[in-house]
């Protein structure tokens, strides 16, 4: 009965890791892309002192805003109307890599 209870809780927790495996992002893809598509705008890089348009905040301003999350930056990456920003098609992957390379950037 013991070995079977252990067995299950390790069965429940690597099946837990796996979904959340799903939901983090490539930080190297993320750089990539993020080089590919943001930086005409945005500072991408570390220590980038600014963006090439000025009014674009840099990523490692967007990544030490309080309360930046994952979330957040999915919400703002998968939203249709941007005041200040092109329309962006990024599939979900695309979205959790740039998410995850902009939270890389924080101090």
């Amino acid at each position: 009965m013991r070995v079977f209870i252990i067995s299950s809780l390790f069965g429940v927790l690597a099946s837990v890791t796996a979904v959340q495996a799903q939901h983090i992002g490539d930080i190297r893809q993320g750089r990539r892309l993020a080089l590919d598509v943001c930086a005409s705008c945005h500072a991408v890089r570390a220590g980038q002192p600014q963006s090439p348009l000025a009014t674009a905040p840099s990523f490692e301003e967007i990544a030490n805003t309080p309360g930046m999350t994952a979330a957040a930056l999915n919400f703002w990456l998968t939203a249709h109307v941007h005041p200040t920003m092109p329309l962006l098609i990024l599939s979900s992957q695309q979205v959790r890599d740039v998410s995850a390379y902009i939270l890389s950037l924080r101090d």
